[in-house]
This record gives structure tokens, sequence and C-alpha cells, in this order.
């Protein structure tokens, strides 16, 4: 439940618009929809240099044909002159080049370097607040989850890939979904005790609507209870309590008046809510009013992300009994047992509290606020969830909310698309057996895991090389790399039917009502949330289905992941040069392995423990070079707001860490398999060329409103100084490009963690 339970590769997306807190990655809910990268260019179109080049390989094959006996013998003895003419090697060499911006010089901006061709080729689409290689590749992920879907032959001997299917037509049954209209919402709210927007209210049941709210529609009003992995205790599951309760994106979004125009569009959307499930014009806004009224109350208490980045200050087990006298507004023991039934707990169950502060003055707020008022609050929470499930009208009114908080248009998003989305949220493993069993190579796998292997290899050696670090502390760090273990492409158990099978048997789904299949879902999962509770957590246990485009570190099982969708061009093809491969893959690999020596993964020791394992002397000067990149990553701005170089100090310290890391595993592979051969036409050396493929990773744009929001929110910095503030970091970057002295990207200070 705290804010660092998963460290990722790439920023997410929702459908939900998040709030701050956090979400244990051990819930069920944990869905992901994410942009990726396309694989292969459009069918039956090149562009002018492709054809240029195939005019090329076919020349330069019948040269080398007509020219065997000499030629071959120079290119056997001098391989690290010769180019690759394979067809892999020629289209991905187009790629390059379309995507770099040679008019600028790299060492002045090494982004518009790589990407100014890109970002020239690549005008936002409409409907988009965002386009970038991640959102290119899961365009293409869900196109092929489409066709498998709605292959007239489908035919699976599992029950939970035929309820995939199931879910997916009865999101795409849009018919039915307009016949249905707001009656379904309507129709919960009255069984739950009505709403005062929508029709008498005058019930004085404040504790049985919240335990209805969050615990099976599992909504999350004033805060989140979850059962996740004890941080203290990785062999254990507790329950955790957090803060919450906030529907835009940010704190910052409700007490920055610079944020006005996006509180309007948020308090007009809430008011067309309302109406449309049956509220009176005039009442509706003034209660609408009240509710916007009291979530920023709530904003006002809630602690920002950058200053919950220590878990070690942040983390209070305590028991319920002394969560009752924290926060006395709530019968804990009575909502608790609720929440978790049918367990049955008593005061001593222990409980991890990561917002002490917090509950305390939302106990206060909750005791001196009308109880209409929690009742509006609490079933605007439950309206939010359920909102998306229902007809045009409402999505409409999202689109709106959407294009201020954005920057977006009405959508352009075809239904399927969502609707893929949608499933992935929900039955994602068993959506992730069909995709594995059509597009994954298990060989991919197998190299995936050497490559692990030699950039761990890299990150030790390298700490060998850092003065600051005492030997206890180093041997415990290699200690801990040597313990860290991965989980590539899919958990195995999503191929056995059975098992499969067994994971969902609870969860009941039909094809026409799909707004039910969506309740349903929400009441397995906080059955399934509940079970979890006296079971050991489980090693394998995934937080990202095997579509998506994006990994993670686990600090509570030191473990770190890669979904098969990430597992393609460009961040990694087995036919591209080893250049590309470990500049694209090998650097997630190293960021997600660096994650683990973060400012939040250096507090867990290698079993998943949180605990002081460093020396005093190590940590102080951790410190002091954490420091330098907190102000270097401040400095940097966009659209004249300044990068948080604290909230995005993590993932900072992963990019850095990870690029030196798999650089120096990819020079180790030369060394003991020769040089490459160059690509043809794009003038660089494959020292050069694995730099330009790690940038072309991150070429993206974004509306204002988007980066803005980005800024506020995501812990990572923003794509373009991932790129700069990582290779100005990088001494073997300066080397290879040549970068003198003073230029932007070698200004001679260098903030170095790993």
């Amino acid at each position: 439940m705290s804010n660092y339970k998963r460290a990722t590769f790439e920023e997410e997306d929702g459908t939900d618009i998040p709030a701050d807190g956090a979400i244990s990655p051990d819930s069920v809910e944990v869905g992901f929809r994410k942009g990726g990268i396309q694989l292969f260019g459009p069918l039956g179109r090149r562009t002018q240099l492709e054809v240029v080049l195939a005019g090329l390989l076919l020349a330069s094959l019948l040269a080398l044909f007509g020219c065997a006996i000499t030629l071959g013998v120079r290119y056997n003895r001098d391989p690290a002159r010769s180019i690759c003419l394979t067809e892999a090697c020629v289209t991905v060499a187009s790629k390059i080049v379309e995507a770099l911006d040679r008019s600028t010089d790299p060492c002045q901006d090494f982004y518009q370097y790589a990407c100014g061709g890109w970002v020239r080729k690549n005008p936002l689409p409409d409907g988009r607040s965002r386009w970038s290689t991640f959102n290119s590749i899961w365009d293409q992920n869900q196109a092929v989850l489409k066709h498998l879907l709605e292959n007239g032959t489908f035919n699976s001997s599992s029950e939970a890939e035929r309820k995939t299917q199931s879910y997916y037509l009865s999101c795409l049954n849009e018919q039915r979904i307009e016949e249905l209209g707001a009656q379904p919402l309507i129709d919960l709210i009255a069984k739950i005790g009505g709403w005062n927007i929508t029709e008498s209210w005058d019930k004085d049941n404040f504790l049985d609507v919240l335990k209805i709210v969050s615990g099976p529609y599992r909504a999350q009003p004033f805060f989140t209870v979850g059962v996740s992995v004890d941080p203290k205790n990785s062999n254990s599951n507790v329950i955790q309590v957090d803060q919450s309760g906030l529907f835009l994106p940010s704190r910052d979004y409700y007490l920055n008046k610079t944020n006005e125009k996006v509180l309007k569009a948020y308090l007009d959307y809430m008011v067309e809510l309302g109406l449309l499930l049956g509220g009176d014009k005039n009442s509706t806004r003034v209660q609408m009013q009240q509710i916007l009224d009291f979530e920023t109350a709530l904003a006002n208490i809630t602690v920002p992300q950058d200053e919950r980045r220590d878990e070690e200050k942040i983390y209070h087990k305590i028991t319920i009994a002394d969560l009752q006298v924290l926060a006395p507004a709530v019968e804990w023991l009575d909502y608790l047992n609720f929440v978790l039934s049918p367990l049955e707990l008593n005061e001593t169950e222990p409980v991890v509290v990561y917002a002490k502060e917090y509950l305390q003055q939302v106990s206060d707020l909750i005791n001196k606020t009308d109880h209409s008022l929690l009742n509006n609050y609490m079933i605007w929470n439950l309206v939010q969830k359920g909102a998306s499930s229902l007809d045009q009208r409402f999505e409409n009114a999202q689109d709106k909310l959407l294009e201020s908080l954005y920057g977006t248009k009405k959508s352009c998003t075809p239904r399927w698309q969502t609707c893929i989305g949608n499933a992935d949220d929900t039955l994602g493993f068993a959506l992730g057996a069909l995709f594995v069993k059509a597009t994954f190579d298990k060989q991919s796998k197998e190299i995936a895991e050497g490559m692990i292997d030699e950039i761990r290899t890299a990150f030790k050696d390298a700490l060998d090389d850092l003065n600051w670090m005492d030997e206890q502390t180093r041997q415990a760090a290699k200690d801990k790399a040597d313990a860290i273990y991965d989980m590539i492409g899919f958990p195995d158990f999503i191929l056995d039917s059975k098992e499969l099978d067994d994971v969902k048997d609870f969860y009941i789904v039909t094809e026409d009502n799909f707004f039910q299949n969506m309740i349903n879902f929400y009441n397995f999962s906080a059955r399934v949330m509940a079970d979890q509770l006296r079971k050991p957590p489980n090693r394998d246990q995934w937080s990202m289905t095997p579509p998506t485009v994006n990994a993670y570190y686990m600090p509570t099982k030191n473990g770190i992941v890669f979904p098969a969708g990430i597992l393609q061009a460009p961040f990694y093809t087995q036919d591209h040069p080893k250049a590309l491969n470990f500049g694209g893959i090998g650097v997630v690999m190293g960021h997600e392995l660096t994650h683990a020596f973060d400012d939040q993964g250096r507090e867990y020791d290698k079993d998943g423990n949180l605990r002081p394992w460093w020396q005093n002397s190590s940590v102080d000067a951790f410190k002091n070079r954490t420091e330098c990149m907190i102000d270097q990553y401040t400095q940097y701005t966009i659209n004249g707001e300044h990068i948080n170089g604290k909230q995005t100090l993590g993932e900072n310290i992963a990019d850095n860490g990870g690029l030196k890391a798999a650089y120096h595993a990819y020079r180790s592979w030369v060394q003991k398999n020769g040089e490459e051969k160059r690509l043809p036409a794009v003038n660089l050396t494959n020292d050069q060329l694995f730099f330009v493929g790690f940038a072309q990773v991150w070429c993206s744009v974004r509306t204002p409103e988007s980066a803005h929001e980005g800024l506020m929110t995501d812990p990572h910095s923003p794509p373009k100084y991932r790129v700069i503030g990582t290779l100005s970091n990088s001494p073997d970057f300066t080397e290879h490009f040549q970068c003198p002295l003073g230029s932007p990207m070698n200004s001679g200070h260098r903030c170095v963690v790993w």
C-alpha cells in the first residue's frame, strides 16, 4: 500500500484517473494499459530510404559475389570494418536514420539528435494526450489480442480464456449497454441505501455505506485498505492502510490556483453525472460543490509523493486496537471484518499503517462533517467506478474532463481497443495466455536470462570501483544483486488450463451485461484479497500482465519482471545488432536491477525485508550523491515548469545505473565475441549505436496538459530528460561522441550514484 511497492520502467496509464497514495502490486485489480512500439512498419509500404537501402543490399550482394576471392578474405579477417546487410539490419538502419535529426549536434542536445526526425514524422494522433514508442507497441499488442478474441474459430479448452472472450464481447455490445442506460448504477445506489443527490436520503448509516462501497465494490473513500507482503517480514502478508480519496491525479490540482480550469471541468463532470443519474439541476450543483470542497479538504491533509519516499519512516505496524485509538471515527474491527470477510479478526490483528498523521486528521475531518455530505462523497466514489461501464452519455462526459486534464479532444479510440484494455485489467492473465501462445518465442526467454546475468555481473564489477562504499556494505550489495531473481515473459501457471481456471473460478461473466461483469469483478477481487491474508506471499505472483509493455522491480521479493509485451523491437529483436539489444532491453534490465539499490530499494535486504543493512558511513555517502542527482534534475524544465528532482529520484538513479551496467555488459560481450558488423547508412560506430538505440526508445510527443500532469504525478522524469540527464552523466557516452568539456552534454559536473 505504500508508494513504493514496485518500481516500473515506464509510467502507467489506466482508465481510472490516479490519485495520490498507492496501490499494492499484489492486488488482483492491478491492470495496465500501456502504449508501445511498432514491431514492423506498415505492410506493403516502404520509405524512400528503405528502397535505396534495398537497392544497396542487392548491389552489395552482387559485388560480393563478383569479388568473392579477394574481398571475402578481407572481410573474414576484419569483421569490425564490415557492414551488416541482412534484411533485419537494413530495415532497422532505415528506422534509425529516419528518427535522427542530423542537423543537431549530438553534444548540444542528444534527445533532439536522436529523436528529432521521429517527432517530425509522428504528430500526436487524434484523441491521444501522448504518443511514444510504448504506445505504438501496445497498439500492436492490442491488434493481436483483438484477432485472437474475435476469431470465429475460437474454441479454447480453458474456462478462464472463454470468460475473457465473453467479457470482451460484453464490452463490445454497445447496443445492450445503450439499452440499459444509467439504470444499472441507479439500481446499485438504491440497493446500498440511496443518494441525496438523486433521491431523498435521511439515514444515519455512515459505517454501513463505507463498508459496502470499499468492501465488495472496492471504492477507496478516505483511505485504502488492502492485503500485501509485510515489508519487514517478507514471508507473510499483512493488512495495510494508506491515504486515499482524491479523484484528480494529484493534490496539487485541488490546491494550486493555476489548475482552476481543471477544477471547473471536474465540477461540471460531477454535475453532469449527477444529472444523468436523476439529480435536480440546482441541488445537484450545490451538493457536488460540497463534495469538491470536501475533496479539497482531503487534499490539504494528503502527504505529497516526494515526502513519502523513506519507507522506514512511514512504516508503522500497530494492532486494530491501536488503529481504533489513532482514528476513532471508524469502527475498525467491524469495518475490517466486513471488508475481509469471511475472515474473523480480533483487536490484536496487526495492521501496517503508512499514513499515520493523515489517518488522525481524516478521522477528525469525518467527525466534524455532516453525515449527508459523507454519504454523498462515498456514493460519488462508487459512481466514479461504475460510470465507465455505462452508456455513451457517460463517456461523453468523461471526454470533456479528460480534454481539460490532458489536452485530448473527444476520444477517437475504437471501442475494441477500449475493451481490450478492460479485459486486460480484469482477466489479464487469461488474455495473456492467448497472447503468449500466439506470439512469444521461448528462445527469447533464454536469451533474456543470459543478458540479465551479464548485466548483473557488470553491476557487481562496478561496485568494486566505488570508493565511497565500505567493504561490508559492498559485499552485502553484491549478495543482494546475486539474490535478485528474474521472471521473464509470463508466469508459468497461465499455460496450465486447470491452474488458470482455478484462479478465476469464482468470477462470473456473461456476454450481455458489461456493467454486471464489472461489479462481479470487484466482488471477486475483494474475496481474493481477503484470501491472501492467511496465506504466505506467492513469490511468483505477477502484478503486470504478459501483454504489458513495461517492466518492474519488487522490493519485498527482490525480483525483477519483464513481461512478454516488452520483449520486442526496438527493445529486443533476436537478429538485431547486440548494440541495439543492450541499448534497449539491456538498459531496461539494468534499470530494474538498479531499483534494488535506489533511495527506496536500498532499504530492503536481499530477502526483501525492510531493515537497515548498510553501514552508516555508506548511507551518508549515498545520500550525498543522491542530493547531486536531485539538484541536477530539478534544474530541467518542461514548458517552463521544473521537474521535481526528489519525486523522480528513484527512477533517475535507475536510469543512470541501468545505462552504465548495460553498456559495460555490452563491452564485455564484445570482448568475448568480437566486434559486430556495422549497420549500413547509419554512419555510427556500434558503441555510438548503443547510445542512439537507448535514446530512441524515449522518442515521444505529448500535449502541454499531459506534460503538466506528468510533472505533478509521475515518478519518472519526462522522456527528454531521461535521455539528456542520463547521458550527460555518462563518461562512456562523452568518450564515444567526443563531446567537448563545457558542452551541454558534457558540463564537466557529473552526478554518479552507481
